[in-house]
């Protein structure tokens, strides 16, 4: 850390990392973001000194095809400038070795840190799979930052809301919930999502938790006949979702789903909920109780974290899905 050990310069390169920051109530301390940072609305404000390698618009399957292409020839899928780090001086430096495809990585940043001259920045890389590891990375940025007891107080209020979440539900049955969080080739929720979804009050056919999130099939869905399907992909908000679903409507797997036929499918915003390991993870478990028990659950997120799915009429179905 550098001379002024209560005031460090701080360059978060996660949306999450960010987000903790603020829940720290450390927010003054961040000097700039990644391209991915968005929240709170403040830190749009702060330079964003990261950038994507590929095209970033179009369809999932358009989107996955150009990450595929560039891993699987080794390269990095994302880059940070080095000059303009330098030139920022920081202390800290919060970034993560989760996933290449989701964020800069720890290794983007090390090549970045390399290149600069001047100051010798603390790297505090993220490793977030499960709830504890997220409460353990809670506690890494607080230190960093010379606030343990702040980190200690934000893990102690998101831990006391999802024991209040799960009171609320424990009584009433559990619900079979799919949740999609990538649609094209489609993949469920792994890491922290099967936790998530146990403590909302419902089961996971699909993903193990502090495992990765595992790539399905549309057949594999239509076999778990779950009660409920969650479509939230990764970095996507609930207007871009509903483009990403429309073509399933062509599909006689997808209209046959007993959760499509019963009206419980609800698209929700990955982007600023269930993605990103951070605080909000809290709402994001909110909208799963809504959505799975809206007799016990009011936590006032629907239309803001979810909407109902708008089935198109079943006329249509065309296709086959695998």
């Amino acid at each position: 850390m550098g001379k002024d050990q209560k005031h460090p310069r701080v360059v978060s390169l996660i949306a999450s990392s960010t987000e903790i920051l603020h829940a720290l109530g450390a927010g003054d301390l961040q000097v700039a973001r990644s391209h991915e940072c968005d929240w709170p609305p403040s830190v749009k404000s702060l330079p964003a000194i990261t950038r994507p390698k590929f095209d970033v618009h179009g369809s999932s399957g358009e989107i996955d095809k150009r990450v595929r292409s560039l891993v699987e020839k080794g390269l990095s899928v994302y880059e940070v400038d080095a000059d303009a780090l330098e030139a920022l001086k920081p202390d800290v430096i919060l970034t993560q070795d989760q996933c290449q495809v989701c964020a800069v990585s720890l290794a983007d940043v090390e090549r970045a840190v390399c290149q600069t001259v001047h100051g010798d920045p603390h790297i505090v890389s993220l490793h977030p799979h499960s709830l504890t590891d997220i409460y353990a990375d809670i506690g890494k940025v607080a230190d960093a930052i010379g606030r343990p007891a702040a980190g200690a107080k934000l893990i102690a209020s998101m831990q006391d809301r999802l024991a209040a979440i799960r009171d609320k539900v424990a009584a009433l049955p559990k619900k079979r919930l799919v949740f999609i969080e990538w649609v094209d080739p489609p993949m469920s929720g792994g890491h922290w999502m099967p936790e998530l979804i146990d403590i909302a009050g419902g089961v996971s056919p699909f993903g193990v938790t502090g495992e990765s999130s595992p790539w399905i099939t549309w057949k594999e869905v239509a076999a778990a006949d779950p009660d409920v399907v969650v479509v939230s992909p990764c970095g996507y908000d609930i207007e871009t979702t509903e483009r990403e679903v429309r073509p399933l409507a062509r599909y006689a797997i997808w209209q046959q789903l007993r959760a499509v036929r019963n009206h419980q499918v609800f698209l929700a915003d990955g982007n600023a909920y269930f993605n990103r390991p951070g605080p909000r993870l809290v709402e994001s478990a909110e909208i799963l109780a809504e959505i799975m028990h809206p007799e016990a659950c009011d936590f006032g997120m629907r239309g803001q974290g979810y909407v109902d799915y708008k089935m198109i009429p079943a006329g249509i179905i065309t296709k086959t899905a695998s």
